[in-house]
């Protein structure tokens, strides 16, 4: 196992192929982190717990217990203890009292990794990965926490979780219950999180770490366009080659906290849980509650390697459908084709243009059901608009078929209109507090997925629709975060569960929605990219990455996304010019280019663009057919960045046995009177001969890493160029 416990100096010790994480017990009493980064061989640690000096532990020193919990780097802190940084956990009794002291009691280790009671999580048998569960224990309430590690074998990768049981006569309130907290020396390290808004999602930002608390959160219901359930904490100098990168990331989807704080003594503590804003968990005797899982990693080498490691993580250890390396359809939306104003004749007209130019998927989005001519009824009916579809879905998806084509269908499940038949019947099933009418966005109101009756509603809807017609496609939407956060189905001292519950419940219907249909080619949407997080893409292998699809928008927020996520799951379509979020006119072939870091698809209606636009289509769709298998299963490297300061915006993919890479070259405005400008590749072989599919032209591997490609520049505003190396040698 790659897990140890070293008895005689109370240090266990969890190894990856390159780091390890330690813990050691001071007194046997008080678990303490003590070590995070390369791999060690050694378990000479415990004397980083500063246990043997002054405050010392309270048994050696009893008068001074605050002094000792205020500087200890407790593995899994709680709130009013003496320890007064950030909590992990805060525990309210029965007696109205935050009274949580827990110490350690026992541990042992499992092969393989456990599943986490209705909560997605990386999986992996005893060959991939280890797990250690060490227990907590405050035998004065009757409450234990379950801490658990998994160690992976070939991945740097550790994840974390925390399980909390009740064994006490009475109930509980978890105020607070967070999956992770990491204890660093500070050195100088620097701050990454990810933040934008709609249509500019997961924008990469780094800044000092000053003395106090500073992070990222949500409180909306979900991870949001706003922020991601992530931080790393960097040296100064890192780069995506060089520097030190601890990463924090959670597979979860709804609100959270990701925090970092710089204490007195110089020392960051970095936390990661479920946001405690609109948490509060009534745990009665005899329960648990499970809290998701947490994953962490640690680069040596600079901010690619956590890249490539977390792709290869949910590639094979999160992402299940069987579409993961599986050829997925090239799509046509019809949403900024149409929005609202279609009917049958419409459809069908782009749909027969899209499969003459070797389209093969059409999906119908939002509309298609009554009354829905704009975004402000119908949802939560689900029924087909008879004027819009005279022959309904069924006879839509046949005639799509007879095409050549597949059929797909969009929806937002959790989503109930005023102006619909079912809030005129269950007005309370919307999520809503009991003095106050609900709050519209969007004109719309959220389902109360806590109540059984709801959720098994949605079901229903959900089934029948996909039932009713030949439907291979899905994109899940979701367009408003939770607000007036009240449920009539749960009883006063529950009210705080709801967010969590929701969530629960949102897990539960994708994972239903996949075990009746288990061809179905599941999309996540979150009124773009809202909830692209981890814990989605366990029943999803593909996310709408944003609803800004202009090419030069998207280089920023697929750089930020591509940080975290692999290029497979970042959902990308060609659309129209001008752009109808941004206005900007760019090339037909370098949208394609763009798109094709992505899942590629088209966005537009193809009777309308120009004849050379359309005759571009089924170049750009064999170009994807082309390098679709090395697009999903390759490894990521970032070469520069547009928004990072360059006038280039290159990235590539490099195939695992590195035989084949693909360049991708995004110029911003061009420039008069420019000399090329050499661009040093990444992860080829240094040995190895690689031939320019395109010019003939060989070069050295050692060559491309260290003196670089020639990148000439552009002879157009926003143009774009691809370049295919092969191994020849």
């Amino acid at each position: 196992m790659n897990i140890c416990y070293d008895e005689a100096r109370g240090v266990f010790k969890l190894d990856t192929p390159n780091t390890s994480y330690a813990m050691a017990l001071a007194d046997g009493k008080w678990l303490g982190q003590v070590y995070y980064g390369p791999r060690l061989e050694s378990t000479d640690l415990a004397w980083l717990l500063g246990a043997d000096q002054p405050p010392f532990t309270p048994q050696r020193h009893p008068r001074e217990e605050v002094s000792f919990y205020d500087c200890f780097p407790t593995e899994y802190p709680v709130e009013n203890s003496g320890d007064f940084r950030i909590p992990c956990l805060s525990v309210r009794t029965a007696r109205n009292q935050i009274d949580c002291m827990p110490v350690f009691s026992r541990w042992e280790l499992l092969p393989g990794k456990p599943a986490l009671e209705g909560l997605p999580a990386t999986f992996g048998d005893s060959e991939d990965c280890n797990t250690l569960k060490i227990v907590l224990e405050d035998a004065a309430i009757g409450l234990e926490i379950e801490l658990f590690y998994t160690a992976f074998t070939r991945l740097d990768v550790i994840t974390r979780s925390v399980r909390i049981v009740n064994n006490g006569p009475e109930p509980v309130w978890l105020e607070r219950a967070l999956s992770a907290c990491l204890s660093l020396p500070y050195e100088g390290r620097q701050l990454m999180t990810l933040h934008g808004s709609w249509a500019r999602e997961r924008q990469i930002q780094t800044c000092e770490i000053g003395v106090g608390i500073q992070g990222t959160a949500s409180c909306r219901g979900i991870p949001s366009h706003q922020d991601q359930p992530f931080l790393a904490l960097t040296s100064r100098d890192v780069t995506q080659e060089r520097g030190e990168v601890f990463a924090m990331h959670l597979v979860y989807s709804g609100g959270f906290t990701a925090q970092v704080q710089r204490d007195q003594f110089n020392r960051l503590r970095a936390v990661l849980g479920i946001c405690p804003d609109t948490f509060c968990w009534k745990l009665a005797p005899g329960a648990a509650f499970q809290a998701p899982e947490a994953v962490l990693t640690y680069s040596a080498a600079g901010l690619g390697r956590m890249t490539r490691t977390l792709h290869d993580l949910y590639r094979e250890h999160l992402i299940r459908s069987k579409y993961l390396h599986a050829p997925r359809p090239v799509l046509i939306n019809n949403w900024e084709a149409t929005y609202f104003d279609f009917d049958e004749e419409k459809l069908l007209g782009i749909a027969k243009r899209a499969s003459e130019l070797g389209i093969e998927l059409f999906v119908l989005d939002d509309g298609w059901f009554c009354p829905r001519h704009t975004d402000s009824g119908g949802l939560g009916d689900w029924q087909v608009d008879p004027e819009k579809l005279p022959h309904g879905l069924k006879g839509l998806a046949e005639q799509i078929n007879a095409l050549g084509m597949q059929f797909g269908l969009w929806m937002e499940p959790e989503m109930i209109s005023p102006d619909s038949e079912l809030y005129r019947a269950h007005p309370d099933w919307a999520i809503q507090t009991a003095n106050h009418p609900a709050l519209l966005c969007r004109d719309q109101l959220v389902l109360d997925l806590s109540r059984p009756e709801v959720e098994e509603y949605v079901w229903s809807r959900i089934e029948a629709t996909l039932s009713s017609a030949n439907i291979v496609y899905l994109k899940w939407d979701m367009n408003r975060p939770l607000t007036s956060l009240g449920s009539a189905g749960l009883p006063a001292d529950r009210q705080g569960e709801l967010s969590h519950r929701y969530v629960l419940a949102l897990y539960r219907l994708q994972q239903r929605l996949l075990d009746r249909f288990p061809d179905l080619l599941l999309e996540n949407c979150c009124g773009g990219g809202a909830r692209f997080d981890p814990g989605m893409l366990y029943y999803s292998p593909q996310i709408w990455c944003s609803d800004d699809t202009d090419a030069i928008e998207r280089l920023r927020i697929q750089e930020g996304t591509a940080l975290l996520y692999p290029l497979s799951c970042m959902g990308a379509h060609v659309s129209d010019c001008p752009n109808h979020v941004v206005g900007r006119v760019t090339p037909f072939d370098t949208r394609g280019t763009v798109a094709l870091a992505g899942t590629f698809g088209y966005e537009l209606d193809v009777t309308r663009i120009s004849p050379e636009e359309q005759r571009q289509i089924p170049a750009q769709i064999r170009r994807y057919h082309r390098h679709r298998a090395l697009i999903q299963s390759g490894d990521y490297y970032r070469l520069s960045s547009l928004f990072g300061g360059c006038q280039l915006d290159a990235q590539m993919v490099v195939s695992k046995d590195k035989s084949e890479a693909l360049v991708t070259l995004v110029w911003a405005l061009n420039a008069p009177n420019q000399r090329r400008t050499p661009l040093c590749l990444q992860g080829l072989e240094p040995g190895a001969v690689y031939e320019d599919q395109e010019t003939g032209r060989r070069w050295p591997g050692e060559v491309l890493l260290r003196a670089g490609l020639p990148a000439e520049g552009p002879k157009c505003d926003f143009e774009a160029k691809l370049i295919h190396l092969k191994r020849v040698r």
